[in-house]
């Protein structure tokens, strides 16, 4: 397998954006200097499916995106163009829907596909109970009903599922795979395990029969599985890490899906004295002084007692039967108090291997955050114990994280939005240069081939959107003043989703009614306070959105465009410093469709509106042709399309085994830029523009690389060494891309 060195993802939308119109884009793509295209998931799905997450039968491609002619045409017009895939996968779950569903709920566990799902045949009274004629009981993805999980642990079920992915793979029309929500499975490490195997070059079906029998061969003896060569094909895994939390040993794959660099380079760009500020701020317009850690406890235990009841019932229920000697609301409690306290998406134990020692810690630090006195209990259970227990606990405490903190806790504390992401945790404010040089380093010799990433299909406000908004805790007084200003005394809104709502008007602006509309449905929504998306409060949601259009109706969007007008210098450079990091780090930049301009768009459906990509291709043929940029969408595409050409045409600086070096500056203001060479290329991004400029500029700030001169890829303009004058490199964009003259 060749180093990838960039991708750029697709999201296939049925009737407007299907096989066709994605080949179409071939030859922009190849221009944009991407290696991969990520294609989102392209087996025949649900009827009305506008994303594919929803399949309902493995065995075909998608009929509404074009079929499986279609899809080898693409494949063949992205080869053309030197491109190969990137495909996303769903193994977790599929669609209440189709035949493999509608046999079970005829014949129940009768029928052949019984084994398919994760049923609990006894609170069903022997039936599978679909979605809104009872407490499910089947296993969900998250809270959705209307998707049923798969329990990909049994080898028939894997198989019937895989199958035309493994072959599509082995057949060279697919050269990657990204793996959905692997937490919900029952085993992820043997999962992986047997999906490299079924893929790996030369397999042989009758080579996986061991395999089979001990999926596991001794991976927890192993570190994680590394492999770069060409044996192996690139594997990508949807996995929300934690700070200081690592993929578990043993997983074949070639890392995340880019969340973890998400959170490191939106950090690296905050100033941490805004902090306090912010905080302060925060507390005087809500009227609240909660932290986020009480917010997110809070909506964890919401999380298990509503939205998950049935999963958390079930889970309990097979407790009470392990422990028949205790009280079972003692259990209960237990249960509750160490699901809600646990920080991470799950342990990873396998029953009858023995616990990880990173499983022995992420369990026994949330059993000192606990008081129930059975929680000791349920610990060894979730350890030692039943091993549907052990299994059920982890599939439990994996949506539990998702569904209590990113979309409930995210939506009911808003002291700064732009923090607020997947993989995220509000109550770290800000990244040092150091802390971010060490995980770059880490990524460099260990995870080289991992994703890095800036915004994807589930980011709940796109990078630009977190650009803008950072630039509040450089400026905290006049945040608050303008927010002052704005407010009305009689607002209906509850005071965090006030806030949530400024935040956004500012970081999305200009937006329109319809997007704002939509946005703050969803996220009261999401925030299950007032209302809901079960039992909506109609009357409260009319008095916001009238209260908005209230607004959006004043004077009011002219001092937002005004206030955004002032700070615009200050998020270009965030803008384009966050883009020129993400694309030169080590890791393999992902691009979601679309923000190689500005990407201002919020959480989906706003993020999946059509791209316009003739005025792309025009802004990219303008660029080529040597005109100067026009503006920020401008310089944004032009550092993209610089960057992802330079990996692409000089592999040997980026590509494994290439080292990740920090570069230091000195002199006055040598805080405000981030430098880094990989290979013969130096990447410099100026930091904390608002204070830089306060402060007075560059001054005498220098930079020390090496004898030589410099040409920045970006403007063309050469620089002479050994001392780089930040003031002169920087002159032009706020982030430079330098080479040795003469090298490229």
């Amino acid at each position: 397998m060749d180093a990838p060195s960039g991708t750029y993802r697709l999201q296939l939308t049925p009737p407007r954006f299907g096989f066709a119109e994605a080949a179409a884009l071939a030859p922009y793509l190849k221009d944009l200097g991407v290696s991969h295209v990520h294609l989102s998931p392209v087996l025949q799905a649900a009827p009305g499916s506008t994303h594919g997450y929803d399949v309902v039968d493995h065995g075909r491609i998608s009929a509404e995106l074009g079929g499986e002619d279609a899809f080898t045409a693409m494949v063949g017009r992205f080869r053309s163009q030197g491109l190969r895939v990137l495909l996303g996968i769903v193994p977790n779950h599929m669609a209440f829907h189709g035949p493999a569903v509608e046999s079970v709920l005829a014949d129940g566990p009768k029928s052949p596909y019984a084994h398919w799902f994760d049923v609990d045949w006894d609170a069903g009274g022997g039936r599978l109970v679909p979605p809104g004629q009872g407490e499910p009981n089947y296993r969900r993805f998250f809270d959705i009903s209307g998707l049923i999980a798969l329990r990909q642990e049994d080898p028939d079920v894997f198989d019937a599922t895989h199958a035309l992915i493994i072959r599509l793979v082995r057949d060279g029309l697919v050269d990657g795979l990204r793996i959905d929500h692997l937490d919900g499975l029952t085993d992820p490490r043997a999962y992986l395990r047997r999906l490299s195997d079924r893929i790996a070059p030369g397999h042989d079906r009758s080579d996986h029969n061991a395999s089979e029998r001990d999926p596991e061969r001794n991976a927890s003896e192993r570190g994680p599985e590394r492999d770069t060569s060409r044996t192996r094909r690139w594997i990508l895994v949807e996995k929300i890490t934690a700070r200081g939390e690592e993929l578990p040993a043993g997983w074949v794959c070639a890392g995340t899906t880019g969340y973890d660099a998400l959170g490191m380079v939106g950090g690296l760009f905050l100033d941490p004295a805004g902090e306090r500020a912010l905080t302060e701020i925060h507390a005087r317009l809500t009227g609240r002084s909660t932290t986020f850690a009480e917010v997110e406890r809070a909506s964890r235990r919401h999380a298990a007692e509503h939205t998950l009841r049935p999963e958390v019932d079930r889970l309990h229920r097979v407790l009470v039967r392990a422990r028949p000697s205790d009280d079972s609301g003692a259990l209960r409690d237990a249960l509750l108090e160490l699901l809600v306290a646990i920080k991470v998406y799950r342990a990873y134990v396998v029953p009858g291997a023995g616990p990880s020692d990173q499983a022995l810690r992420v369990l026994t630090e949330a059993a000192r955050r606990c008081r129930a006195p059975l929680v000791p209990a349920v610990v060894r259970e979730a350890l030692y114990g039943d091993p549907e227990f052990v299994v059920r606990f982890q599939q439990v405490s994996a949506p539990l994280a998702a569904k209590g903190v990113e979309d409930t806790a995210f939506y009911r504390w808003s002291r700064l939005s732009a923090l607020n992401e997947v993989g995220g945790d509000p109550a770290r404010f800000a990244v040092a240069p150091a802390e971010f040089h060490a995980f770059c380093r880490r990524v460099a010799a260990d995870w080289p081939l991992t994703m890095t990433t800036l915004s994807t299909h589930d980011t709940k406000r796109q990078e630009d959107v977190r650009a803008r908004l950072a630039v509040l805790a450089e400026i905290p007084d006049a945040w608050e003043a303008a927010v002052t200003g704005w407010r009305a005394p009689s607002s209906p809104l509850e005071p965090d989703l006030e806030q949530l709502m400024w935040q956004t008007l500012v970081g999305a602006w200009p937006i329109t009614e319809d997007r704002m509309s939509g946005y703050l449905l969803k996220a009261m929504r999401e925030a299950k306070t007032t209302t809901n998306w079960i039992t909506p409060n109609k009357a409260y949601e009319q008095q916001v959105l009238r209260h908005l259009h209230t607004i959006l109706a004043s004077r009011i969007p002219y001092e937002i465009a005004r206030f955004v007008a002032r700070i615009e210098p200050w998020t270009r450079a965030n803008v384009l410093g966050q883009k020129i990091v993400q694309l030169t780090m080590p890791g393999v930049p992902d691009l979601y469709q679309g923000c190689e301009l500005v990407g201002r768009a919020l959480v989906d459906p706003d993020n999946r509106r059509p791209v316009d990509f003739g005025r792309r291709r025009a802004r990219l043929a303008r660029l080529d042709d040597n005109r100067a940029p026009g503006g920020l969408d401008d310089e944004k595409l032009l550092v993209t399309s610089r960057a992802l050409r330079l990996r692409r045409d000089r592999p040997a600086w980026f590509a494994p085994p290439g080292p990740h070096e920090p570069l230091t500056a000195v002199g006055p203001a040598a805080d405000h830029v981030v430098a880094f060479r990989r290979g013969r290329a130096l990447t410099l991004a100026t930091r904390l523009p608002a204070t830089l400029e306060r402060r007075g500029g560059w001054a005498s700030t220098l930079l020390a690389p090496h004898d030589g001169r410099w040409r920045d890829v970006l403007t063309g303009y050469v620089h002479e060494g050994p001392q780089l004058d930040l003031a002169a490199v920087l002159d032009r964009l706020p982030v430079a891309l330098l080479v040795p003259e003469g090298a490229v």
